[in-house]
């Protein structure tokens, strides 16, 4: 009952995560300037520009001619905190209790990058000591909220005939083997929380084990 109990406050949480992704009605800050191939780090010194010496707390994000972010962590205890900065990407700490990846942003400043993302690219993830984890992207997932504004919202995949509740959205994107996941929302008909993105990538050494899985 307990465990029962556990998990679906987990699943609340991320439902209120994902309308928070999009709750701040900030300015919208000119970021995309840093998904400029022109002006993007080299790998190398933004690799060096962000690490710290931390080994274990990952620090950077980054794809060739598409983006180069920093990566913050959720103060303790909140899991719907989404940075408001338009150069930072969110740890989601509920993804990391599964041994899995999650960064999120909001869709006006840093996740309109994720839009950019497509199957095959590599993600390259600094840690604090320099150490470098690379992911490849397999899937994008695109869903509409079907209820926006509610924490019950179910999600209608764009691409196919699914519907999913919020718990098996969790268990669809931050669930199963060691995967990243970069998660914004979608802005549609006027309404900034009209949908959810999912750009999953798996480590690269599993990445054709995961394409044959997928065939």
């Amino acid at each position: 009952m307990a465990l029962k109990k556990q998990s679906t406050l987990f699943f609340l949480s991320l439902s209120l995560l994902l309308l928070a992704l999009t709750s701040l009605f900030l300015n919208p800050i000119s970021a995309l300037a840093l998904g400029d191939s022109a002006v993007l780090p080299t790998f190398t010194d933004f690799s060096n520009s962000v690490k710290n010496g931390q080994k274990d707390i990952l620090r950077g994000v980054y794809v060739d001619n598409v983006l180069a972010l920093s990566v913050v962590q959720q103060p303790s205890g909140n899991s719907a905190f989404v940075s408001s900065s338009a150069g930072k990407v969110t740890q989601f700490s509920m993804a990391s209790q599964f041994g899995n990846i999650g960064l999120l942003a909001h869709n006006h400043l840093a996740g309109a990058f994720f839009t950019q993302l497509a199957v095959g690219q590599e993600i390259r993830l600094v840690y604090g000591n320099g150490r470098v984890e690379i992911f490849v992207i397999k899937e994008v997932l695109k869903y509409q909220a079907l209820q926006p504004t509610s924490v019950y919202s179910s999600f209608k995949n764009l691409d196919k005939d699914e519907t999913l509740t919020v718990e098996q959205m969790f268990n669809r994107v931050y669930r199963g083997d060691r995967h990243l996941t970069l998660q914004t929302c979608i802005a549609a008909d006027g309404n900034l929380s009209w949908g959810r993105l999912f750009v999953i990538a798996v480590p690269k050494e599993n990445s054709l084990a995961f394409t044959r899985l997928s065939q």
